[in-house]
């Protein structure tokens, strides 16, 4: 998947640019679909993401032992004295480059070297093409984009090339990015998901882990079904799992365990 991952997130940039570019100062000011998060602290997000792959910080004195989520708002956060134009440039200045490290990671050795994503987490090193497709899809086309987002901008479609890669992102991760989800799923599930970068996936309790195989396994007690793009959605608590998701089978089992899952 991370060859795909990097094809993905190649067009997502140029879509993103697309975006941002056109931003009147009103428009960098609304909030954006990501809680607490504006438009420019959103794409500050973005940037700030792509100027430490490119360029990063130097190691502070003492290890800083955070969640991800909370390392990222410090990023943000150290951008709250910006302009929004110091904002859009540093995403122009290092979104290609960050694309071009990305890709030199798709060759071995590095691509199998696995390496820890603070709490999310220990991945190879080429899966990371992935995680970038996976945050620029979420933050374009649902923080940013209307109908989720504040920002009324035409388009493309999403297909499987955008798509997949993000889908593929949340599926590797559902294992690692949360402790203990196992305790919150009593018997194997079915995930389907439909339309572009679809398909069906088993997940299963392992203790107080999960497992996610691909395809559907004899002994699941529930089906849960949802739009592929729907799932970027509901998987990561931006919505309800409820508004989007049929669920046949065992629905407390499901229930139990989609009111738990919350991806990164």
């Amino acid at each position: 998947m991370s060859k795909a991952g990097l094809a993905g997130l190649e067009i997502a940039v140029q879509e993103v640019k697309a975006v941002i570019t056109t931003l009147t100062e009103e428009e960098w000011s609304r909030p954006s679909g990501c809680k607490g998060w504006s438009v420019r602290d959103l794409v500050a997000h973005m940037s700030s993401n792509y100027k430490e792959t490119v360029d990063p910080s130097p190691p502070p004195a003492e290890p800083i032992n955070l969640p991800a989520e909370r390392m990222m708002d410090m990023l943000v956060d150290m951008r709250d004295g910006w302009t929004n134009q110091q904002i859009l440039d540093e995403y122009l200045a290092f979104a290609d480059q960050a694309v071009a490290v990305l890709a030199s990671l798709q060759e071995e050795p590095l691509a199998s070297t696995v390496i820890p994503l603070a709490d999310l987490g220990s991945y190879p090193m080429n899966q990371l093409a992935d995680a970038y497709a996976f945050d620029h899809y979420c933050h374009l086309r649902i923080d940013l984009l209307a109908p989720d987002g504040p920002i009324e901008r035409k388009m493309p479609n999403a297909d499987a090339t955008r798509l997949a890669p993000a889908i593929g992102w949340m599926m590797t991760g559902m294992p690692q990015m949360q402790a203990d989800l196992g305790r919150a799923l009593s018997a194997p599930i079915t995930l389907t998901l439909t339309g572009p970068g679809g398909g069906v996936w088993t997940i299963a309790p392992a203790g107080a882990d999960i497992t996610v195989t691909p395809g559907k396994t004899p002994g699941t007690v529930a089906d849960v079904s949802s739009n592929g793009h729907s799932f970027i959605n509901w998987g990561t608590k931006r919505s309800d799992w409820r508004e989007h998701c049929k669920v046949t089978g065992d629905a407390p089992v499901a229930a139990q365990f989609l009111d738990a899952l919350n991806i990164i």
